[in-house]
């Protein structure tokens, strides 16, 4: 049996039109995608960053510094700041961290000089002051006894941190005291541990007085009168 096959079908003649394109509201629609957004702007730099808001904090206080206030002075905003830092108080403990990290780099520098008693410690209260007295708006005095002992009253952390700076500081006077003993520069009868105490109660003086904003010529005076004593005129 033969099968029939159907006859194929007719071609349709061009009409000699163009097809048009399709209005723009029957064109399927193509989803954009936006690139995404940091947190961080592109210059974020740690250093630079924590550098700005620890010149917020030395002189406005823990308390007086918002987060409005650190993100206008770091040019990040909250949530970069959460993100790279933590949240205000972790900010300040960093802050504190490095400024203490900044004032023993200054000290340590000094400490591995060998020279006499007095230009030694007339160079670490001239350092001392330089910082004391520095700032774009004034004297900011010493950030450990201008702001962080305000907040050592009340947090257990920077309390600890307060208390092994003044540690630290005595330790690192005694050293110099008992070195300048050793060479005969002291008698035998000066307790080193009493002088170094001495010499930082002469720096929180000129921290506070400095944030006062007396003169540095008055300031000078209270560090001669205080190494006449440390040092015997």
């Amino acid at each position: 049996m033969v099968q029939k096959r159907n006859p194929p079908a007719p071609r349709a003649k061009p009409s000699g039109k163009k097809a048009r394109p399709l209005p723009a509201a029957a064109t399927p629609a193509v989803a954009k995608t936006e690139p995404r957004r940091r947190g961080r702007p592109r210059a974020y730099e740690p250093e630079v960053a924590l550098a700005r808001a620890l010149d917020v904090f030395w002189k406005e206080g823990f308390a007086g510094t918002s987060l409005d206030d650190l993100s206008a002075a770091t040019g990040m905003n909250r949530p970069s700041l959460y993100g790279a830092f933590g949240d205000k108080r972790e900010l300040y403990i960093k802050s504190y961290e490095a400024y203490r990290d900044r004032a023993r780099a200054r000290m340590g520098d000094v400490f591995g000089i060998d020279m006499p008693l007095r230009p030694m410690l007339e160079r670490i209260y001239s350092i001392a002051l330089d910082m004391y007295l520095s700032g774009k708006d004034g004297p900011r005095g010493c950030f450990t006894v201008m702001t962080a002992t305000s907040e050592a009253v009340f947090d257990p952390a920077i309390r600890e941190m307060v208390i092994s700076g003044l540690v630290e500081t005595d330790r690192f006077f005694g050293r110099i005291f008992k070195r300048a003993q050793e060479r005969g520069e002291l008698p035998a009868s000066a307790d080193p541990q009493v002088l170094a105490q001495l010499a930082s109660a002469t720096l929180h003086t000129i921290a506070i007085r400095s944030r006062a904003q007396v003169s540095r010529t008055e300031l000078d005076a209270i560090v001669k009168g205080a190494l006449d004593v440390m040092c015997g005129k």
